[in-house]
């Protein structure tokens, strides 16, 4: 078919086709509401919150002049009133930002599947399109002959072509940069449905608090009002009670355990360089010590192969670790501490046999980093130690702890907050974030790493800086 009808029928078609990107798509209609509506509920959410915030502040005053005061049980009463107080108000505010947060997510939602469908539609004008041209091109040449007009009807045509390839263009761009915003909607999205979790998650936790400061009020006016102790009693209890927690062995995999008040500093340290906080370390390295109880350990017998057995039990093992990747740095490592490679233990791979896909065991100390990562990392890990890289121990819990913080910082961990830690921690047993349905699973590693987190963070940190 000549080119000159073949275009401007398509033009005709063009017109048409290129009309549904723009004008077939309505916008949804949340986006008709009244504006003023939205605005009035954000300007109240906004004075509500500012509102708490002073009460806050205020109660935040009146907690630090009670510390400030000669320690007694009514001190004590007061103090515990105040930080009550003081969450109670943390929670509304906390509520009003969900509040806030979900009205932004339903928004975006929304704005999503316009933008979709504004793609969609997009795509469906240019399959139609391409259709009708390859339909176009099935007539014959006779009949493209016979519905020749005159020479200025086909110059018309030309310049008509010219502003078809130029809409065609236009409406590429269109559906690229409609994509592109869909992209950074989704984006956006997804750190507002984050920002909605740590929030949640943050209530959950003060909520927690307040109900443990509200019982430890009630056994203060309890003892103030029944004089069965003093004061001093009251000290020793919580003394003694700091002194249990410290004291407790902190259980490390493939080395010695600690108390727990040692496993503490050794965190601390770490979280004051890293940002990483002490809690999920400590529930990294418990963590990876249950999976050691639950898995046993192995000892590597042949480096060429990687082969080895069992620590305990003697049973054979198909390539422990993959050689020589990591077999030759673990050599190295073991020889230049002073150490027997073949009495070193190290994590069993998950299956005695070896098969493709199967993977490899081969995590040295307490947190199970494997040789040609912890080569890699040494030199930040004796740096932060203030040691050669070279004296760089995996299993000693102090050089172990640093390295779990310096990882887990790169993993996105710094800052404290619920999702980034969770992520971190299902990316230090994946390498992928968490996600659901995702093979191998990691979300169970990411959510028992959290409760670990919580349950030390509440149970054993924020009673020692208490007491």
């Amino acid at each position: 078919m000549c080119t000159y009808l073949k275009y401007k029928i398509i033009g005709v078609l063009f017109v048409g086709l290129i009309s549904i990107v723009y004008i077939s798509v309505p916008p949804t209609q949340v986006f008709a509401q009244s504006s003023d509506a939205v605005a009035k509920r954000e300007a109240q959410l906004r004075s509500d919150l500012a509102d708490i915030e002073k009460d806050i502040a205020g109660w935040q005053k009146i907690l630090d002049n009670t510390k400030a005061d000669t320690a007694s049980l009514q001190n004590d009463v007061s103090a515990l009133s105040a930080k009550i107080a003081k969450a109670k108000l943390s929670i509304k505010a906390k509520n009003i930002e969900i509040e806030q947060l979900s009205h932004d997510i339903n928004l975006r939602s929304l704005k999503i599947a316009d933008l979709e469908r504004q793609i969609e539609k997009g795509h469906e004008s240019l399959g139609q399109l391409l259709r009708k041209t390859a339909e176009i091109d099935t007539y014959s040449l006779i009949e493209t002959v016979l519905s020749n007009q005159n020479l200025s009807d086909f110059f018309s045509d030309i310049d008509s072509f010219d502003s078809i390839k130029k809409s065609l263009k236009d409406l590429f761009v269109l559906i690229r940069e409609v994509e592109a915003k869909t992209k950074t909607e989704k984006e956006l999205l997804a750190q507002k449905k984050d920002k909605a979790s740590d929030t949640k998650a943050s209530i959950e936790s003060v909520q927690r608090q307040v109900q443990k400061n509200e019982a430890e009020k009630k056994s203060l006016l309890n003892v103030s009002k029944t004089r069965e102790k003093s004061y001093e009693e009251v000290l020793k209890d919580r003394q003694d009670k700091a002194a249990t927690i410290r004291s407790a062995l902190f259980a490390l995999r493939d080395s010695a355990s600690i108390p727990f008040g040692t496993a503490l500093n050794y965190a601390l340290a770490v979280e004051k360089k890293t940002g990483v906080r002490a809690a999920f370390i400590l529930a990294i390295v418990t963590q990876e010590s249950n999976l050691g109880e639950n898995q046993g350990s192995c000892l590597l017998s042949n480096i060429d192969t990687g082969n080895g057995v069992g620590k305990n039990t003697g049973t054979p093992f198909e390539q422990i670790m993959k050689a020589p990747r990591d077999t030759v740095p673990f050599k190295n490592i073991t020889e230049r501490l002073g150490r027997d490679w073949k009495m070193s233990p190290v994590s069993c791979p998950p299956g005695y046999k070896y098969y493709s896909g199967r993977g490899f065991g081969g995590g040295m100390g307490p947190s199970q980093f494997i040789p040609s990562t912890w080569e890699l990392f040494k030199k930040r890990i004796g740096s932060e130690l203030g040691i050669s890289a070279d004296r760089a121990d995996p299993w000693n819990p102090q050089h172990a702890f640093a390295a779990t913080g310096i990882y887990m910082s790169d993993l996105g961990a710094s800052g404290g907050s619920y999702t980034a830690e969770r992520n971190a921690a299902c990316r230090y047993y994946s390498g992928a974030a968490c996600k659901p349905g995702r093979i191998p699973a990691n979300t169970p590693y990411g959510d028992s790493v959290m409760r670990i987190t919580q349950s030390i963070q509440e149970n054993m940190i924020d009673p020692l800086r208490d007491l």
